[in-house]
């Protein structure tokens, strides 16, 4: 399978995982404002797909969105087959991406580094 093939389909994935997840998934415990869709990798033979998602929050909060999606990974997958035409959806393998939140924090101690300096610094 063509490299370019798989980057189509994992960019495919992407936008219509993210609209899935934006509206039609009604499950109280996922509050779509705080779920993005970070990357999506797509085996060679477009069987499997890695989605990697960030959710923005507590851990309680990311643990139960996560348990949310695996339980409605099943409606995602038949959306997916329906929207983008295939004739096997891939079986989608569901991550918790912490990237976002640590570059939060990475970009919060950097600002606190600033300030400190700036306070120190002589006038």
């Amino acid at each position: 399978m063509s490299r370019h093939r798989q980057e189509r389909m994992a960019v495919e994935i992407q936008r219509v995982l993210s609209q899935v997840l934006q509206g039609e998934i009604k499950d109280p415990r996922i509050d779509s404002g705080t779920i993005s869709i970070t990357r999506v990798d797509v085996s060679n033979d477009l069987s499997h797909a890695r989605v990697n998602i960030s959710v923005l929050g507590d851990e309680n909060k990311q643990e139960e969105t996560m348990k949310a999606l695996q339980k409605a990974k099943g409606y995602m997958r038949s959306e997916l087959s329906r929207e983008i035409k295939v004739k096997h959806a891939p079986e989608l393998e569901l991550r918790l991406d912490k990237s976002i939140e640590h570059g939060f924090r990475i970009n919060s101690i950097l600002h606190d580094l600033k300030l400190d300096k700036n306070e120190e610094a002589p006038q």
